[in-house]
């Protein structure tokens, strides 16, 4: 009789065979054996203190290690208490495997107690969606690994009934689907692509995240100074080229303030290429960034463009890597921009968002750009600050400011830092939240201390809800819901066991930079900012 082993113990296997080796969510009844196979395999579970911040910690180390990064949720509440996350990983293009808990078919029909109907919830929200049996185990597992990270990547689903989880299924497992090849566009489209790059004198690149996720990076920094073709990042692909770069024009996404000068620089372009872009982060002043009766548009994307926010003259759905090395083959480099528009945008931008001032969100960005080392780690919450933090902080590598970007969720910086410091623990690691957001997951300060980390939460202090009070104010509205107390951060920081430092100046914040850099536990750091500060910032 062939050896057997438990359909959870499968469907761990396969996981750790991906890469896995972190999962986070809360237990309960439902996952305890689903948990004990995660461990079992080698994949170390983590209690979060919710559902929705142990998603966004998964994803924190996913893009430290590459693996699809893992939420445990028991049945109900549990489950339902990481809607926001998956749908941020939908969204933000985050290979999220959802593990629930739930009853057995044959009992949901009489015991209701916690039953809902989990798979209809997350069925809008995911990829794919799957309930495991024991008869395909195996098979469930590699296709929920494959669907997450091929194409656009994204969220799946497994229900996994509790008697399905102890059913035993044979130990051997089939051989696991082999990966898509990487796709090059031929014929006549390529062709016209090569005629229009030969010819063109004003390129621009806007790149998104597709190209993180097929880790093209180098391709794209290739092409770029082969054919000098000036860079524009989405703000999750900050960093695909490095923004130190002579061609990086940095991260565009929200801020009207940079669009003035973004703009009228791709709308002057006589070839625009899109490459791994998806234009669901950009804001609405994108929606017409440009004229594709007028101007010559080479769109490659892992998906059809069906939203229609922009569209393409050529669309080519198909893999970045090859398709710059297809579309540069037999094309000869040149001269560019000739007017030096490029270092006149650049110069442009960098007085647009100065970084001289005494005190305020730009001097705390500034302040903990200069002190900390170029290799940290940043992540972002939604909300003012993250606006101007994506047009200040250089990023010299993909990857190295995490957010959300797509999605703009708020409580994400404090989980995706915890998540990233577990997996790059040598790495300094920096959170960025504004004071309403970082309320929102202050519990997770608890899962840092018990995991013995250190990163430094950063929290900009002005007692506002200071993006949404700004539109308020703009829109000539009463002021109603956006003013809340001032609390007293720091010593929260000091209360789940960490360091609470709160500072109103520079030097002060200097100090302490350089000391929570050294400290054994993490530090919160809470830099009290004037009201209305953001206003003509971003």
């Amino acid at each position: 009789m062939p050896d057997t082993i438990r359909a959870a113990d499968a469907l761990a296997r396969r996981l750790y065979a991906a890469g896995c080796r972190t999962a986070f969510g809360m237990p309960g009844g439902e996952v305890l054996t689903l948990i004990d196979a995660l461990e079992q395999a080698g994949i170390r579970f983590v209690l979060a203190k919710h559902e929705n911040a142990a998603g966004f910690m998964a994803e924190g180390v996913h893009h430290r290690d590459g693996a699809p990064a893992i939420l445990v949720g028991t049945i109900g509440p549990g489950a339902l208490n990481g809607v926001n996350t998956v749908a941020n990983a939908l969204q933000d293009q985050v290979p999220l495997i959802v593990l629930s808990g739930c009853m057995d078919p044959d009992e949901a029909q009489s015991y209701t107690h916690q039953v809902l109907d989990q798979a209809a919830v997350f069925k809008p929200i995911t990829k794919a969606q799957f309930t495991l049996n024991a008869g395909a185990a195996h098979l469930i597992a590699d296709k929920a690994v494959a669907i997450a990270t091929e194409g656009r990547h994204g969220p799946v689903h497994i229900d996994v009934p509790i008697s399905v989880a102890e059913a035993q299924v044979p130990s051997t497992a089939p051989a696991p689907r082999a990966p898509a090849s990487a796709r090059a566009p031929y014929g006549d489209d390529l062709a016209t692509a090569r005629d229009w790059l030969a010819q063109s004198a004003r390129p621009v690149m806007i790149v998104g995240v597709d190209v993180l996720n097929q880790r093209a990076e180098a391709a794209v920094r290739t092409f770029a100074e082969q054919f000098q073709v000036p860079v524009i990042s989405t703000y999750k692909a900050k960093g695909v080229l490095p923004e130190d770069h002579a061609l990086a024009l940095g991260g565009a996404g929200l801020s009207p303030l940079a669009d003035r000068h973004l703009l009228p620089f791709v709308q002057a372009a006589d070839l625009i290429l899109c490459v791994g872009y998806d234009p669901i982060e950009m804001r609405p002043g994108w929606r017409h960034a440009w004229d594709p009766a007028a101007q010559r548009v080479i769109d490659i994307t892992a998906a059809p463009n069906t939203h229609y926010m922009h569209q393409g003259t050529l669309n080519f759905v198909t893999d970045c890597a090859p398709t710059l090395k297809a579309l540069a083959d037999g094309v000869g480099p040149r001269d560019t921009w000739a007017e030096g528009e490029i270092y006149k945008l650049k110069t442009a931008l960098a007085a647009a968002f100065p970084r001289d001032e005494d005190w305020g969100p730009a001097a705390v960005i500034d302040c903990c750009r200069r002190v900390l080392p170029p290799d940290t780690i940043a992540t972002a919450d939604s909300g003012a600050h993250r606006i101007l933090l994506s047009q200040m902080w250089e990023c010299p590598a993909p990857r190295s400011l995490l957010q959300s970007s797509a999605f703009c969720t708020m409580g994400c910086a404090v989980p995706l830092a915890i998540g990233a410091k577990l997996a790059s623990p040598d790495r300094p690691v920096v959170s960025f939240s504004g004071d309403a957001g970082f309320l929102m997951v202050a519990g997770e300060l608890a899962t840092a201390a018990e995991l013995d980390l250190a990163p430094i939460f950063v929290v900009f202090v002005d007692a506002a809800l200071a993006l949404i009070e700004k539109k308020q104010r703009e829109r000539q509205l009463r002021n109603t819901g956006v003013d809340f107390a001032q609390h007293n951060f720091a010593a929260m920081g000091v209360a789940f066991g960490g360091v609470g430092v709160t500072v109103r100046h520079r030097t002060a914040l200097e100090e302490a930079l350089k000391d929570a850099l050294t400290a054994d536990r993490f530090t919160v750091i809470a830099a009290v900012i004037d009201k209305g500060a953001y206003d003509g910032r971003i």
